[in-house]
Formats: structure tokens, sequence, C-alpha cells
């Protein structure tokens, strides 16, 4: 059968009888063939529970996002007929309209996989409100685009706009090519935009002097501006590029929008980071992102001196990153199908997809962000999110244990790394053995997040363990495992970090290990009370992929509630902390789970303006920010 088309139409309607109401589907024949006996799969963050209610359809499966329905036995779906079925039981109800199907495909009699369309899910008996506009036009009260804002900046106007900046005379051959990395950076940013940098002096431009000074510190710089020239002292060479790229900003500001924005005619800008840890993650696992787009990201956080890459290479949904002791890790766990192991996750469809980097790859972008003075700290999601491990590496379950003895929050089938199984640890050892000769990082990111509170109890291999060394239930053993990670990563050199859930348990030595708060700001603060070295990334602020504002129209997840630009400007992670406990602070963090990144509009959409923000939080004293004058430049910022 050839040029089938099929259209899944999808609404959330309420019930009376249950909060979380009901999917409503209506699949489409626009083909020119009647089917029957065909069965219809779609993925969705809106689960059900097992066995799901379904009227007019039969539940078969769910895996993750991915559900199966079989129509009803004898029904012909005749060509611009529709089938329609309802899928009750919810986990929860939909509130936005990336809430119901993300993809779908139909399988006929033959076993033939077939995409159907599907678009934004609808509502039913509610308001469907559209998503208002949650950036104000925005007001300077000192006409410099500068984000981040500076620590110290008294600046004064000029009419003037220089043609170009360029090196001055005598400058060093480490000037020079600082120069020329801020301008490979910008052009790679700004590609249609008048460049701010050349090499050589020119008509009507500004030379660009430079010093070093040792009472600097290495990310610190100052600029003195007038009408001879620029002077950019550092502390180091991070300093330097920090300085360079504000003059970039400063010229493309005064070129670009030259109502609202000049170019400093004399004054002083004297600038340091609020927070040594500057960082951004991103989920490769759910969506995979090619190695170029990698790079585009990692230019961004340049750009606005961010200084980690927070890198999530593996989890349930796939293991993205080449291990040459085994390469089905990049072979079974990187692909997904409707015949694979692991089956079509948020909006994959009929055609199977496969995407990882190799060793080569992830040296590359190491090299990429390193030139640009940002550290990549690579992650595996370990022992929970560990379904693309597990399908790799079956041998890694116990034999023993019951199929479906215990699922994940996601929907994911005993997707645990088993803390009894020895081999675990011998295949991790290879597994990190390599994972250091591509990452120079001294972090290594382990995950040790959601795993389910029965986790393993029917495992007898783990009930034997438990036994011998006296665990208390699931997060005993989780104890044991990440203490045997931090020995197994101490042994090569590196530290462990993980998110906040690492600390269950009893959980690992506080000393040198960094964790993530996510969960919930008074996490971080409770991690610190026990000794940890705390990254703050709550979702309520930073995450990214969450609703910026609760109409319905309004794309993103929702579970950690509405989080608007403003919200994530103006949050506070220092605020929470006692004063005796600000030393374990090490910085915050912006992190994007992809779950809802279908689409590079998406992308934009709901990482920018937040991802700036979190910067300016980052880097900006406290008293230093204005969300006014944050509104007004942040229009200028590069998108991905």
């Amino acid at each position: 059968m050839t040029n089938d088309i099929f259209r899944l139409e999808n609404t959330w309607h309420p019930l009376d009888n249950d909060p979380a109401g009901e999917l409503v589907f209506t699949l489409v024949n626009l083909s020119d063939k009647p089917i029957s006996n065909f069965k219809l799969a779609y993925t969705t963050l809106t689960r059900v529970r097992e066995p799901g209610v379904c009227t007019n359809a039969v539940f078969l499966k769910r895996d993750g996002s991915f559900h199966q329905m079989a129509a009803p036995a004898g029904m012909v779906l005749a060509p611009g007929a529709s089938w329609r079925f309802t899928v009750a039981g919810l986990w929860r109800r939909a509130r936005h309209r990336t809430d119901g199907a993300k993809s779908a495909y139909v399988t006929l009699s033959d076993g033939s996989h077939h995409d159907a369309v599907v678009t934004d899910c609808q509502i039913e008996g509610l308001p469907s409100e559209l998503a208002p506009s949650l950036l104000p036009t925005g007001a300077v009260s000192q006409p410099f685009a500068l984000l981040p804002w500076p620590a110290e900046a008294a600046l004064v106007a000029g009419d003037r706009v220089p043609v170009a900046l360029y090196p001055a005379a005598g400058c060093g051959l480490d000037d020079l090519k600082a120069v020329d990395t801020v301008l490979a950076l910008f052009h790679r940013l700004n590609a249609d935009a008048p460049v701010p940098f050349v090499l050589a002096p020119v008509a009507g431009g500004l030379p660009v002097r430079f010093a070093g000074r040792a009472d600097l510190a290495s990310e610190a710089f100052e600029l003195a501006f007038s009408s001879e020239a620029v002077v950019l002292t550092s502390g180091g060479a991070a300093g330097r590029q920090y300085g360079l790229t504000a003059l970039a900003q400063l010229l493309h500001g005064a070129k670009c929008a030259p109502a609202t924005f000049r170019f400093p005619a004399s004054g002083r800008i004297g600038d340091r980071p609020r927070y040594d840890w500057r960082g951004c993650h991103l989920d490769v696992s759910r969506q995979f992102f090619p190695t170029a787009d990698v790079k585009r990201l990692i230019d961004i956080l340049a750009w606005f001196r961010l200084n980690v890459f927070h890198w999530h290479l593996t989890d349930d949904e796939a293991w993205r990153l080449e291990i040459k002791a085994f390469p089905t890790l990049t072979t079974v766990g990187a692909t997904r199908g409707p015949d694979a192991p692991l089956l079509p996750q948020l909006g994959n469809g009929a055609t199977p997809v496969i995407g990882f980097y190799t060793q080569d790859e992830a040296r590359a972008v190491v090299a990429h962000a390193a030139a640009l003075h940002i550290e990549v700290v690579p992650e595996l999601d370990i022992p929970g999110h560990s379904t693309a491990m597990l399908a790799a590496l079956p041998e890694l379950a116990d034999g023993q244990e019951a199929p479906e003895s215990y699922r994940s929050v996601q929907g994911f089938a005993n997707n645990a790394l088993n803390p009894a199984v020895e081999a675990t640890y011998d295949v991790l050892g290879k597994v990190f053995d390599e994972l250091v000769t591509i990452f120079p990082s001294p972090i290594v990111h382990v995950g040790g997040d959601e795993v389910a509170d029965n986790t393993w109890m029917a495992s007898p291999l783990a009930c034997g363990l438990m036994e011998k060394h006296d665990l208390d239930g699931t997060f005993g053993l989780q104890s044991h495992f990440m203490k045997r990670i931090q020995a197994m990563l101490k042994a090569r050199g590196r530290r462990l970090a993980g998110w906040d859930e690492v600390s269950h348990g009893g959980g690992v030595t506080p000393a040198g290990t960094l964790l993530m708060a996510w969960r919930a700001p008074e996490v971080g603060v409770k991690l610190a009370s026990e000794g940890y070295d705390v990254v703050m990334t709550p979702g309520q602020a930073y995450y990214l992929d969450m609703v910026q504002d609760d109409a319905w129209q309004e794309p993103g997840a929702s579970w950690a509630g509405t989080v608007p630009p403003h919200h994530t400007y103006t949050y506070e992670a220092v605020g929470d902390f006692p004063e005796a406990l600000k030393a374990h602070l090490k910085g915050v963090q912006a992190c994007i789970w992809t779950e809802n990144f279908i689409s590079r509009d998406y992308f934009n959409r709901l990482v920018f303006p937040r991802l700036p923000a979190v910067a300016e939080a980052a880097w900006t004293p406290r008293d230093n920010k204005d969300w006014q004058r944050f509104a007004a430049i942040v229009r200028l910022s590069p998108r991905f």
C-alpha cells in the first residue's frame, strides 16, 4: 500500500468523576483505500495508568510516552472515514496544547508502519486562552547593550559609533588570537550583522590596547574608554575574552539599535562574575541534537559569559555517546523505532531514528567549548533512567526479577541498574575509562535522580544485598551503589556530581561532591546543611522546558508550575541560604529538558529570554539587576 495518509486529531476533555479527564482521539483515513485489523501508536507525556480505560479501542501497550491501541475487531476504516476513541485513566490532566499526542503512526495488517500527522492538542469544556506576550518593551537608563550587566559601569555615551575595533600596534599573538576568537564567535551568531572587530587598522575605527593585572581574578576584566582607544585589562585569558565579548555587544547594540543604544565615549567598566559555576544543561537523550547544534548552543553560552556546559548524554530514551567496549550502547541504545528494542518516544513515528556522538565528535565539542572558556561536564544518568543501557546490555538485569515489578515516574518498567549485579560495576568501570579520555573535566555527573521508591524490591539479588549489608530499601541500595561509583571515579581522578537525590539513603561522602538542587529551592539549603556543595537549578525558576504562562495555548511542561521570564530573572538562589551555608552555594544553572522540544521554534520560544535571564543572575550582582533594562537589551540576543 503506497501513499497512505492519516491524520490524528486529539482533544482533552474534562470528566465529572476524574480530575485528570480524558483524551479524545480521531484518526482520519485520508488514503484511497480502506484499512482493517490495524493498530495505532502515539506518543504523549499525558500518560495512561496501566492498563488504561478506553472506549471504542483496545489498549495494547505503553512504555514511557509510547501508547498503542488496536481498532475494535471487525472495524473497517473507509477512505475519508474517521475512528473516534477515548482514553481515560490518565496520571494527570492536560494543561497546555503540548500535552496531547506528539507523534503517531498506523500499523496495518501486513505489519507495515505509516506515519499519522499530529498537531496541537485541543481542549473542550474550558477556555482555550491565547498565550500572552510576557516580555515588556523595556527601557534603559543607560544606553548601553551589555548582557549580562557588569558589576561596575560608569560610562558616558558618545555620538560616534566606531566602524570597528582593532588591536592596537604592538599587541601580542595571544591578544590577536583572542580577538580572532571573539570575532569568529560573533560572526557565527550574527552572520548578517556588521562585524565589531577587524585585525588591521581601519579608518573610523578605534584601537584596543591590552594589559594584564595580577590582582584581578582570572575571569575579571576592566574596560577604559576614551576617544583615542579602549584599554582592556584582564586577570587571565577568560577575563580577556569576556572583555572582548562585552565590547562586541556594545558595538553591536550601537549599530543595530542606534535609537536606544550608544557606544561609550569615555568611562570605565569593572567586571567579574558573581558565581564560579554559571551553567547550562542540555538533554540530548529525549531529542538528539547534531554536533553542529551543540556547538551553536555553546556559542550562545559564551556570548552570555556562561562557563559550564552540562551535557546530559544518557537517559531512558537513548544512550548518545560511543563507548568502544560496548558498541550496542550506540546501536541498540541509540535507536528508536516501531520494531526496535527501544520504541518510539516523544515525537518519533514510523521511521526508525538513531543519533549518537562518536568519541571524535565529543572531543570536537569539548575543544570548541574549551576555546571559549567553557567546561563540558558529561552526564551518564545512573542507576535510574537506564532503559536504553539495559536494552543494549540486558545481561545487567536480575533475570529472576519480574519484568514489570516497578515503573519510573516517566512510565518505564524496571529502568534502573541493579546494585546487586556485580557485572554492572565492571561495565561502568570500562565506560568511565573511556569517558575520562574524552572529557578532561574533573567532574563527572552520574545522575542519581528519580529512582522509584519500590525499585529492586522484587529482585532476589537486591534483597540479598540488602540483608548482607543491612541496607534500608531502595534508597539504601542506591546509596550503596553511589558510594561504589564515587570510589570508582575517585580512582580515575574525577569528582562525583549528581542531582539532589544522590543524598538519599545516606548518600555519598559530601567532601568533594557537587549536587544540583532541582526539586525545590529548599532542597539546596538542606543539602548545604549536610555538607554538600550545591548548584541551584530549581525547576520552579531555572527549568527552561516549563510553561511560561497558564494559558492553554502556551507550550511546555507544567509539573514544576508556571515559570514566566520575569520570575526566572528575579529569582535569587542565594536568598534561600543562611549566611553560614552560603560558602556551599557554588552557582546556578539553567536546565534544558527536551521532551517538548520537537522543533527549533519550540526551543527558541521556551529557552529565550529565560536563558539570558539565568546568565544575568549568574553574573550580575543582585543590586545591579534591572528587569526593564534586561527586557530592552535581550531583544538583541542571538537565537538557537
